[in-house]
Formats: structure tokens, C-alpha cells, sequence
């Protein structure tokens, strides 16, 4: 396994890391997901550490809290060997102060998540999102103050725009607070947006990127095919529109690309789609879910080898987007390198 700094901080986290999304499935959308719990958890956990994964990461909303008990539970005896990763902020209910990001929430929502996961601290706890009702100054003091009391180790978040962690790091910088060390983002070779905004404020705040959905969706997992239905037993079926948008031509067209490199590399698919992300600028972590030892293993394979510079091409061609407005902007950055210098990992 390779391990990666997460960000400027000091923190090394491995390339692949797990998401727990598929634990203690319930709900119209988590359900699809997947339903792991007891013995198939753990299991799942020691495949992980076994592979060399340091990193789990889950959420308050998946399953209403119970990915956080399933993996609590599934990390038992073994917490010194694991980085339990967290996030916190979209509705947990439909109350008044159920949702956000205000002082009064977030003490109370590390201390829930501590007990879900039977745990005395998080290794890293991330905002699901941008709450623009609280001051951000409540946020970043509320957040440095949990630091400080050895709650939370590392502070992150996740699905923000690129003025809204703008402005959450001017507010820590102003008041010497803690930053935040990365951002958990949608990536993959049918989203590529994270590029145009996200991936270059990455590199110049030192935030790392940890990538969710990094299949598409479940669209690049082997099973989509051009001129055929969605197979029977895709999760496709019931979770597409929960997800974000896609190009079907395009999506064929990265699809055809990739069944040629794995024609190439004796690779599946997945793993094809997966290293690609691997070789990306700004990536710390890519975040895999599996509801099976079998798809876990598989995604596995994506580690301890690399497309070639040419697959690499082939791939960023097939699945290129025309820049967003404004495009001259982005247009001058791709043609400048000496003012604009490629990004490295």
C-alpha cells in the first residue's frame, strides 16, 4: 500500500481507504448501498488491513447513524491501528437545530459520533457541507476548540465550493485557528469538475483530496455496457437519481477507452478507473465501497501498478469536458505552464 501525506498535514493516510456507506444499510437510498453488519463488517475491516488501508470513513446521515455503530463495532480491539474518519452537518432530523454547523451542534454531534463509534477521539471529522446560516468564525472556534480538548484530531470538509473553504481558511488564518486539512470531493473519470475550481485551490491551501464515488456512481463498474440495459441488480436501478448527473455518449465513450486498456493490462475495469484517479494531482485518498469481500478485493487490485503515460492520455481524452464559464480564464491556465506549472502529488 502507499501512504500519502493528507495535505500539509502531517497525517499519512493510504492511497485506497474504505467507506463505510455500505454498513447498516437502511433507507431508500443507504439500503442499495449495502446492509454489512457484524462478522461480514469485520471481515471486510480485515481485508482492508490486511491490503495495508489505514483509513475508514463514514458519515451521521449514512443509515442514521448506523455505519458509524457497525464500524465502531467492526474496528473493536483495533482502534490504535485505524484512522476512523467521520462527517457531520446535513439534517439528522427535522427540528430546528438538526442540521448545520452552529457551536450548539457540532459539541453535540462529536459527542454522538464518539459514542456510535465507541471511540474517545476521531481522526478526522469533516462538514458534509457548507452551512450558511452560522458565522464561520462560530465554525472554525467551535472546531479549534474540539482540537484542542483531543476530541477531533484533523478538521476537513466535504461538497464545499471553492469561496466557501476560501473563506472558512481566511477566518482560521485571521484568528490562528486550525485549518482545514482536506476536502472530500466527487471524482472520477465521468465527474471532472473538481478540476476546474477545487484541485488547483487544493494544491495552493495545501488541502488533500479525498475522492468519494470514484466509480462513477456505480456506473464504472464493469456491469455498463453500450446498447445494454442496466443489468438486473444494479443498485443503478434505484439510486441514479440520488446521484450526480451523467453524459451517456460520453460515458461510452470512456467506457469503450477503458475495455481497451483492459484488453491491454489484463485489468478489470474498476481497477482501471481507479488507478487513473491514483496518478491524479491533489489525490490523498480514494475512497472505495464494497458490499462484498469479492468487489473489495477487486478494487483492491487497483494498487501496486500504473497505466502508462499513453493510457493515462487515451483516458483524459475520451473523458474530457469543455471548461465551465468563465472559459478564457481556464483556458489561459492551460496554455501558460511557466505561469501555471503542472501539479504534482
Amino acid at each position: 500500500m502507499d501512504y500519502r501525506q493528507l495535505g500539509e498535514s502531517g497525517l499519512r493516510v493510504s492511497a485506497l481507504s474504505f467507506g463505510a456507506g455500505t454498513f447498516g444499510g437502511s433507507g431508500p437510498l443507504f439500503s442499495h448501498w449495502g446492509t454489512s453488519a457484524g462478522s461480514e463488517a469485520r471481515r471486510l475491516v480485515e481485508i482492508c488491513l490486511e491490503a495495508g488501508i489505514n483509513l475508514f470513513d463514514t458519515a451521521d446521515v449514512y443509515s442514521d447513524g448506523a455505519s458509524e455503530e457497525v464500524l465502531g463495532e467492526a474496528v473493536k480491539g483495533r482502534r490504535d491501528k485505524v484512522l476512523l474518519s467521520t462527517k457531520f452537518g446535513l439534517p439528522m432530523g427535522d427540528g430546528p437545530n438538526q442540521s448545520g454547523s452552529s457551536r450548539l451542534r457540532l459539541i453535540k454531534g462529536v459527542e454522538d459520533a464518539l459514542r456510535r463509534m465507541r471511540t474517545d477521539y476521531i481522526d478526522l471529522f469533516q462538514l458534509h457541507a457548507f452551512d450558511a446560516f452560522t458565522p464561520v468564525d462560530e465554525v472554525i472556534s467551535t472546531l479549534d476548540r474540539l482540537i484542542q480538548e483531543g476530541k477531533i484530531r484533523y478538521a476537513g470538509v466535504s461538497n464545499f465550493a471553492g469561496w466557501e473553504i476560501m473563506k472558512s481558511l481566511a477566518a482560521a488564518d485571521r484568528h490562528g485557528r486550525q485549518r482545514y486539512v482536506s476536502q472530500q470531493v466527487y471524482y472520477s473519470l465521468v465527474g471532472r469538475d473538481y478540476e476546474w475550481d477545487l484541485m488547483p485551490l487544493g494544491q495552493d491551501q495545501g488541502l488533500g483530496a479525498l475522492i468519494w464515488s470514484p466509480l462513477g456512481w456505480g456506473r464504472l463498474t464493469g456491469k455498463i455496457r453500450r446498447g445494454q440495459p442496466i443489468p438486473e441488480g444494479s443498485r443503478l436501478h434505484e439510486t441514479a437519481s440520488f446521484g450526480p448527473p451523467v453524459d451517456e455518449a460520453r460515458l461510452y465513450r470512456i467506457i469503450d477507452a477503458i475495455d481497451e486498456i483492459s484488453e491491454e493490462t489484463g485489468k478489470s475495469v474498476p481497477q482501471i478507473a481507479l488507478n487513473w484517479l491514483l496518478q491524479r494531482p491533489t489525490v490523498s485518498s480514494v475512497i472505495i465501497g464494497a458490499r462484498n469481500e469479492s468487489q473489495l478485493r477487486d478494487n483492491l487490485g487497483a494498487i501496486g501498478w500504473s497505466l502508462t503515460p499513453d493510457q493515462m492520455a487515451r483516458l483524459d481524452q475520451e473523458s474530457a469536458v469543455t471548461a465551465p464559464y468563465p472559459h478564457f480564464p481556464y483556458r489561459i491556465q492551460e496554455g501558460f505552464a511557466r505561469r501555471n506549472p503542472p501539479m504534482t502529488l
